[in-house]
């Protein structure tokens, strides 16, 4: 019997916690299922606690993560582009995401004399500030969401979804995912 024929027998005709957590009755069809629902479900709910916490700020977390970008470049600054590329979750919306933040005097952007094609961001001082104090609270925030984990086994959640991204990113050259059997 493979593993997926045991699998949707179930163990010991128990329901698996995020069977019970979605409310479903049937078993899931394979372990990679479940795995897959799993991360997305446990990335969902980490996203409401992370928004919950930022909204007080007014910010969402995708400018959180622009202010983060941007700081972490310093007083070169980056093109619109490059802060698009380094976003956790990829928005094609990211001019408008600019201009909220920059609506709100967190981000400055200016044209590049070098090449007018190029927009240049840069975090402003009261970016930066509004960091500074959302750091311990994200710090702590941090440490409290997955303080049921031991250190070795954060290093292996982290190893595990390496392993399961790496070949979901684009290929440098060709910007198409890497498949499988790629070269």
């Amino acid at each position: 019997m493979s593993i997926n024929n045991m699998y949707i027998k179930g163990v010991a005709g128990l329901p698996s916690p995020l069977q019970s957590e979605l409310k479903q009755a049937r078993p899931f069809q394979s372990p990679q299922q479940e795995a897959l629902l799993s991360i997305l479900r446990t990335a969902a709910l980490l996203r409401h606690r992370i928004t919950a916490s930022l909204d007080p700020h007014g910010l969402s977390p995708e400018q959180y993560n622009v202010l983060r970008i941007l700081r972490g470049a310093g007083e070169n600054g980056l093109p619109t582009l490059e802060v698009a590329a380094r976003l956790i979750e990829p928005t094609p919306a990211i001019t408008r995401l600019l201009d909220k933040l920059e609506a709100k005097k967190l981000v400055r952007r200016r044209r590049c004399a070098e090449d007018r094609r190029q927009v240049l961001c840069w975090i402003t001082g009261a970016g930066s500030d509004l960091l500074n104090t959302l750091d311990p609270l994200f710090a702590g925030s941090e440490h409290s969401l997955l303080a049921v984990l031991e250190s070795e086994e954060l290093q292996r959640l982290i190893s595990l979804l390496n392993r399961v991204r790496a070949p979901l990113l684009p290929c440098p050259r060709t910007e198409k995912p890497v498949s499988k059997g790629a070269n």
